[in-house]
């Protein structure tokens, strides 16, 4: 479950388990706020709308709050101290770092319950250590090899993937089109992500989600809001 109905309306049912969801958006459209709480929700009973296992946050950019968590918890009644226990936090310093953390990731899932990877944000290191043009092909290929793993850990544990990623401008969309960024990473993300989900802003705290690409949803959007515990439904 996302924490927010509407929105768990539009996935049917919540994050899907077994595959990768790609969430992008500019800034301060909820991304973070997403893994927070699907970090909260995947340790809820399955009749709550969890999965009843264990979180591991790979934070690439140092957007992890732990005080979130709690405030998150409490919100579903669920004890703060238990809850932010149940997921393994590791910060990645740069791309090949990234890479290290998902043996890790594999070996601390074969001893436990786990129901989540997420990773926030799954492009930017790439983006830092690979700057110039010439290391274009060469990024996309180790950020490949990244999402490959993703996917067989996904796959091998049944665990839902959760990934962010920026937008950048995009050169060749008009500016006075409706939306005129677009996702990092090219056809690479896109192949490897199941569902991908694009955030834009609403009025206020609301945002807007839209699915962009799935293989079993309809292209709909849903409104959700951002609260001080996690995602919520939208304010009218």
């Amino acid at each position: 479950s996302t924490g927010s109905v509407e929105l768990d309306k539009l996935l049917e049912g919540g994050i899907e388990t077994g595959s990768i969801t790609e969430v992008f958006g500019e800034f301060r459209t909820g991304k973070t706020q997403l893994c927070h709480t699907l970090c909260v929700t995947c340790q809820l009973s399955l009749s709550e709308g969890g999965a009843e296992g264990k979180a591991i946050y790979i934070d690439t950019e140092g957007t992890f709050r732990p005080q979130k968590l709690q405030a998150i918890a409490e919100r579903m009644g669920m004890d703060p101290a238990m809850t932010l226990e149940n997921v393994a936090y590791a910060r990645a310093h740069n791309s090949e770092h990234q890479m290290e953390l998902l043996t890790t990731a594999a070996a601390i899932m074969s001893q436990d319950r786990y129901a989540l990877i997420v990773v926030d944000s799954a492009t930017a290191l790439f983006r830092t250590d690979y700057t110039g043009r010439g290391e274009l092909s060469e990024r996309q290929m180790q950020m490949a090899q990244f999402l490959r793993q993703l996917t067989r850990l996904a796959e091998e544990f049944g665990v839902a993937v959760f990934i962010t990623n920026q937008v950048v401008a995009n050169p060749d969309g008009m500016s006075f089109a409706k939306d005129s960024t677009k996702p990092i990473g090219g056809n690479i993300i896109a192949h490897a992500s199941t569902t991908r989900l694009r955030l834009r802003k609403g009025r206020g705290e609301n945002r807007i989600c839209t699915i962009v690409d799935s293989p079993t949803l309809p292209e709909a959007d849903a409104q959700f809001a951002l609260g001080n515990s996690g995602i919520c439904d939208a304010k009218d």
